[in-house]
């Protein structure tokens, strides 16, 4: 079945290091005790993980003053990059832990997918764009994400060969959940997912496979642009 041509291994993996000399550190934890902690995320990783990952880098240069800010941006092709308390809900409510698998539909810029490498999870992260797949492979491999496998592909069919995972997170939103999805899901995994209508309120889903069947708690309301299908775009 032909439906991947373009993959990238991103090997041995090592967590990035920083500069100390930041500009946007202090906006960045300003963020964290506004919009993350003060909103309810307890998680010690997660934080963590927000703290360390550089937003501004993930966002188109014109943009980076508002990385900070707790609002998607647009990263082209009709494409958003999350805002940081819906990705810091999203990652805390997936309770991974590290050296687990975690797929990804919908890489975008890459930012989530920096979030769950910075948890120490084996990543394996589909988009459909080309285009964005090829810019999140050579960022995340630029400042030194080694632990994320980017593949330019059909995000709904998710990744078979790579399958099963502990934890599967959607970044775009569909009205169903997409059967592949949860044949590649583990028992006892979570994935969390927006359901609904495209361009118009959906419901965040966490979505429970056990052994006695599909268990699933709504998170609230959100809006996410919608996962594209089949034909995949340059």
């Amino acid at each position: 079945m032909k439906k991947f041509l373009c993959l990238f291994f991103l090997a041995f993996f090592t967590l990035p290091a920083f500069s100390q000399e930041d500009p946007f550190a202090q906006a960045r934890e300003k963020m964290l005790e506004q919009d993350i902690i003060a909103r309810g995320i307890t998680d010690s990783r997660v934080i963590e993980a927000l703290r360390r990952v550089p937003r501004h880098l993930f966002v188109p240069k014109e943009l980076e003053k508002l990385a900070y800010e707790d609002t998607p941006l647009p990263i082209g092709h009709g494409q958003t990059i999350s805002q940081p308390y819906i990705v810091a809900l999203m990652t805390e409510s997936l309770r991974v832990r590290p050296g687990e698998r975690i797929l990804e539909v919908g890489t975008g810029s890459g930012y989530q997918a920096a979030i769950l490498s910075e948890i120490g999870c084996e990543v394996y992260t589909v988009e459909i764009i080309k285009t964005l797949a090829d810019e999140a492979r050579e960022r995340l491999l630029r400042l030194g994400y080694r632990n994320v496998l980017v593949l330019w592909g059909d995000g709904y069919l998710g990744w078979e060969e790579k399958a099963p995972f502990d934890g599967i997170i959607v970044t775009c939103a569909v009205d169903h959940l997409p059967p592949p999805l949860l044949q590649q899901l583990k028992e006892g995994g979570r994935m969390v997912i927006p359901v609904g209508p495209p361009w118009s309120i959906q419901s965040l889903l966490v979505v429970e496979k056990r052994k006695d069947g599909i268990v699933t708690e709504d998170l609230g309301a959100v809006r996410f642009v919608p996962l594209t299908r089949e034909k995949r775009i340059e």
